[in-house]
C-alpha cells in the first residue's frame, strides 16, 4: 500500500495542484489507516473491505477524536479509494456505503469591530518591525485571505495604484481582492520605509520579511499576532483565521452581498460562506437583547 499511497500523493500535487499542507494530511491519514490495517493482516488495498473502514472510524472514535477528525480520514480513504478504481488497481470501492459521521458545525470565533481597533493600533508604528506587522494587521482584515496567502503575497501581488491584490488560493485558484484605504496607507508607509530595511543579500520576492530578509512564515506571524491580541487586551482564543473571520462577519452586518463574500473569500461553496449568516444572527439578537426595551 505505500507505493499507491505515494503515487496518489503525487496524483494530487501534479494534477490537482493541492497545498503541501494539503498533502500532508492526505498522506498522514492514509498512513494511520495503513498501520491499523497492517496490525490485523491486511497491507494491500484489494483486502480492504467496507468493515474493515468501519472499525478503523470505530478506532478513531473510541480514541477520542473529534467527528471532525473522523470525517477528514473517512474523506482521505475515500479519495484514495476512488483513485485506486480509476487507476483499475481495484474492481470495487469499499467506501461506497460508508456513512460520514455527522459534524457538528461550530461558529467561527470572531472579535468585535472595537477588539479589531484595539489590535491594529496595537503595533508600534515608530519602529519597522511595527510598520510592517501594522500593514500586515491591516491587509488580512481588510481583505479576509488566509494567513498562508498572506505570507506568500510577492510585490507583483499587490497593486497600490489600483487598490487591489492578486491572491493565489487553494488549488491554484487564482482572485482579486479589493483593498480599503487604511491598508492602502498602511502598505505605502511599509514598502516605503520599513520593507527596505528588511531586505538582505538573501532577495527574495516577498512582500512581507523577517529580520532574516526571507519570507515571513506562518508561525511567525502567528507569534507576531498572538503578541498584539495580548497587548490589546483581547482575552478571546484567537486563531490564524480570526481576522478573516471577522472580515466575513462584519461585511455581512453591514449588508454585503453573500456572493461577493463568499467570491473575496475564495469558497468554491456558498455554504461555507453561509456559516458567517449563522454569526450575524447571533449578533442580531445580542444587540436586540440590549436594546429593545421589552426583550
Amino acid at each position: 500500500m505505500d507505493e499507491w499511497i505515494r503515487r496518489f500523493v503525487e496524483y494530487l500535487a501534479v494534477e490537482r495542484g493541492l497545498s503541501k499542507n494539503t498533502l500532508e494530511s492526505y498522506e498522514r491519514d492514509l498512513h494511520t489507516f495503513q498501520a491499523f490495517l497492517k496490525k490485523r493482516g491486511h497491507v494491500v488495498p484489494r483486502d480492504v473491505e467496507q468493515h474493515h473502514i468501519g472499525a478503523f472510524l470505530g478506532h478513531l472514535h473510541d480514541l477520542g477524536r473529534a467527528n471532525s477528525t473522523i470525517s477528514r480520514n473517512l474523506a482521505s480513504i475515500r479519495s484514495f479509494f476512488h483513485f485506486l478504481v480509476r487507476e483499475e488497481v481495484i474492481l470495487r470501492d469499499p467506501t461506497l456505503h460508508v456513512e460520514t459521521p455527522k459534524i457538528e458545525k461550530r461558529l467561527p470565533r470572531v472579535l468585535t469591530p472595537e477588539e479589531v481597533e484595539r489590535l491594529l493600533r496595537a503595533p508600534d508604528k515608530s519602529s519597522s518591525s511595527g510598520l510592517r506587522d501594522y500593514a500586515m494587521l491591516e491587509l488580512l482584515y481588510a481583505t479576509g485571505i488566509r494567513v498562508s496567502e498572506l505570507v506568500s503575497l510577492n510585490c507583483g501581488d499587490v497593486h497600490l495604484s489600483g487598490g487591489f491584490l492578486r491572491c493565489m488560493g487553494k488549488g491554484g485558484k487564482e482572485r482579486i481582492i479589493p483593498i480599503g484605504e487604511y491598508a492602502l496607507q498602511a502598505m505605502h508607509s511599509y514598502l516605503e520605509l520599513a520593507r527596505p530595511v528588511f531586505v538582505s543579500s538573501k532577495a527574495s520576492d516577498a512582500i512581507f520579511l523577517n529580520h532574516h530578509g526571507t519570507q515571513m512564515s506562518r508561525q511567525g506571524f502567528w507569534k507576531i499576532m498572538k503578541k498584539y491580541a495580548r497587548e490589546a487586551g483581547i482575552v478571546k482564543d484567537i486563531t490564524p483565521h480570526t481576522l478573516r473571520h471577522s472580515f466575513a462577519t462584519h461585511l455581512l452586518e453591514r449588508g454585503a452581498d453573500l456572493r461577493a463574500v463568499q467570491e473575496m473569500l475564495g469558497h468554491a461553496d456558498i455554504s461555507t460562506t453561509q456559516i458567517y449568516t449563522h454569526v450575524t444572527k447571533g449578533r442580531l439578537k445580542e444587540i436586540y437583547a440590549s436594546a429593545h426595551p421589552r426583550s
